[in-house]
């Protein structure tokens, strides 16, 4: 546990004052960010009065609509989406300070949820059941 405590501390100061990885645009115009902030969501200040309004879960309904790329894509938002509140909660919870909107982790597992689902329901569909089978394999394994 202590371990644990120390390596969160750790990684999360080596990414906040990381001088290797400027936030500054190169010759290149790209903006080069350090990967490990993608863990971390962006710091405001404690103090806002306006309250951050976050957005809803996907519906099943939309997600069929969406082609086997999309949801692929949309699978692996969601899912670092996932480990930067999980890994924000965890921060959070050994400093002992809440976690602010909880329902957040909840609508992202919701969603990853219904894009296995909608996935599950194509591979039921195929008429090929190789293909069927394998494309069974793959969801399964997400």
């Amino acid at each position: 546990m202590f371990l644990h405590r120390t390596l969160g501390r750790t990684l999360f100061a080596a990414a906040a004052r990381s001088k290797q990885y400027a936030t500054t645009a190169p010759a290149g115009g790209r903006e080069v960010r350090n990967p490990l902030q993608e863990f971390f969501e962006a710091d405001r200040s404690p103090d806002d009065d306006k309250p951050v309004v976050y957005g809803r879960g996907w519906k099943a309904s939309e997600l069929r609509l969406k082609s086997w790329d999309d949801l692929h894509k949309l699978w692996y938002v969601l899912l670092k989406e996932k480990n930067m509140l999980m890994t924000q909660r965890q921060m959070l919870n050994a400093q002992n300070l809440r976690f602010p909107n909880p329902e957040r982790i909840s609508k992202v597992r919701k969603s990853m949820c219904r894009i296995k689902h909608v996935l599950t329901e194509r591979a039921i569909e195929e008429p090929d059941p190789r293909r069927s089978a394998d494309m069974k394999k793959m969801i399964n394994a997400l």
